[in-house]
């Protein structure tokens, strides 16, 4: 767990709006923020920012030395966790209260989410609002992708973390601010593993993995498999040109949980799209109907 690895130590995370170029500090040790200008110069400007609840990554980053010296890693572990999940259910209520759903897409590095994202966003913006927050230890190269398909979207770079937390989600929502009644898509950092562990009060996880990894992959990260309500297998235009038994890697999947939906699709050529996109509509659906519900 990252308690252990000391994943967050270093630089601390930081969130970008695409749209106005602006780059905000996440966490209480930052005491600014820097705006970035077309008209080419930038102002640092002070503020001094107040928070509900301390950043879980900056303080699970220095947790590490100190259990060292106590001997309460475990401890400390499930401290970090706990308030991860007290900040998740926050974020869910604010969620349910006003019918956005939540996705959380989780993956190796190049697995496709990016690539599944956009156009995911070009075929089915006319019909489902979709926001997006993108995750990355550094760049806002995938936000301006997302951004050139139209779609509102912030991105929080998380510095040397190597996953999303619901703290982090939080202020990014303020800024993005998604609308009543729409879809939030949240592409974490590419890691199958911490991902796994941190809720963001998400309606579920989406778990996507591609065919030019290997097909054990649900068994060698049995605990985002266990976690995602969906696995996505991408890039099945490239089956001809790799070795991967598509039958074995779902046997693995449905092995480490025996309800995961998965669907086969190419986020090149389209293919198994359709398939992906009905289930949108209908958590979209579902959610609609829960709110008029009596």
């Amino acid at each position: 767990m990252c308690t252990t690895c000391g994943c967050s130590d270093g630089a601390l995370p930081t969130l970008t709006d695409p749209e106005t170029g602006e780059t905000v500090g996440i966490g209480a040790a930052h005491d600014h923020h820097h705006h970035a200008h077309e008209h080419n110069h930038a102002h640092d400007h002070h503020h001094d920012h107040a928070h509900s609840h301390p950043h879980a990554g900056h303080e699970h980053g220095h947790a590490h030395v100190h259990a060292t010296a106590h001997g309460t890693t475990v401890a400390l572990e499930a401290e970090v966790l706990a308030k991860n999940n007290r900040l998740a259910e926050r974020n869910r209520g604010w969620f349910e209260g006003r019918n956005i759903l939540a996705l959380n897409l989780v993956s190796s590095p190049g697995a496709g989410k990016t690539t599944l994202l956009e156009r995911t966003l070009m075929e089915l913006s006319d019909e489902l609002p979709i926001s997006v927050v993108e995750g990355d230890q550094a760049t806002v190269n995938d936000a301006e992708r997302i951004r050139a398909t139209g779609a509102r979207v912030v991105q929080i770079n998380t510095g040397t973390g190597c996953h999303l937390e619901a703290d982090m989600l939080a202020r990014g929502l303020r800024t993005l601010n998604p609308p009543m009644n729409s879809v939030l898509m949240i592409e974490n950092v590419g890691n199958l593993v911490c991902p796994a562990l941190f809720d963001l009060g998400e309606r579920c996880k989406v778990a996507i993995l591609s065919v030019t990894e290997g097909e054990d992959k649900p068994i060698k990260y049995p605990h985002m498999f266990r976690a995602a309500e969906v696995m996505i297998l991408n890039k099945i235009d490239l089956l001809p040109h790799v070795q991967f038994d598509v039958a074995r890697c779902i046997e693995h999947a449905r092995q480490i949980n025996p309800d995961i939906r998965v669907f086969q699709v190419s986020a090149v050529t389209g293919e198994g799209l359709v398939d992906w996109y009905a289930w949108l509509r209908q958590q979209v659906a579902a959610g609609t109907q829960a709110q008029v519900a009596p």
